[in-house]
């Protein structure tokens, strides 16, 4: 049991006796009233969410969660393969499970899966990941004036702005958890 004031996001809770991950938490002091806790959680049974509120001195019961490091080897029809680096056992994720993932997945990346009670919730991505520029337009030279970006196509599917000057064939660094370009790899 931990309070509610100690929940961070990722942590995994015990809520209405089904078992939750906690997506976000904010903390909340108004006025001349008590503090309270306001956490977006998501049942891992159903995968709906719930946007609950705690006081900040509430109990709250924790789940065992467990972390494991394994690398993306392939995709085809029965779901993404991956294979932990230490026991060479390869697992087999859903399309559906992976979600918005698949468009920063390459060969060989190194992912963390989320394991609630024995059963996998959720994939962590790197914070950036290198990706090639399979298709981009060529830049005009006179639109050089301030930030202007153009639309390029990467490896994976996924398409995201960047500048005038980068070509096809480049490989660029892409934040995951805004998709947006941060610069060449």
């Amino acid at each position: 049991m931990a309070l509610a004031n100690d929940l961070r996001k990722g942590m995994a809770i015990k809520y209405n006796g089904n078992a939750a991950i906690v997506l976000e938490v904010t903390h909340r002091t108004p006025g001349n009233l008590r503090a309270f806790v306001q956490c977006i959680i998501r049942y891992i049974g159903t995968g709906k969410s719930a946007d609950i509120r705690f006081s900040s001195t509430e109990k709250v019961e924790l789940v065992d969660v467990s972390r494991s490091a394994l690398e993306f080897s392939y995709s085809d029809h029965e779901g993404y393969h991956f294979m932990d680096p230490e026991t060479f056992e390869t697992i087999t994720l859903q399309k559906d499970f992976i979600g918005d993932a698949k468009d920063y997945l390459t060969e060989g990346m190194s992912v963390e899966i989320l394991y609630v009670e024995g059963r996998a919730v959720s994939v962590e991505l790197p914070p950036s990941a290198n990706l090639k520029v399979a298709e981009s337009p060529e830049g005009l030279r006179g639109d050089s004036s301030g930030n202007v970006m153009k639309p390029a196509v990467l490896e994976t599917g996924k398409s995201i702005n960047v500048p005038l000057f980068i070509k096809e064939g480049e490989i660029i660094k892409v934040d995951t958890r805004t998709g947006e370009y941060m610069g060449r790899a």
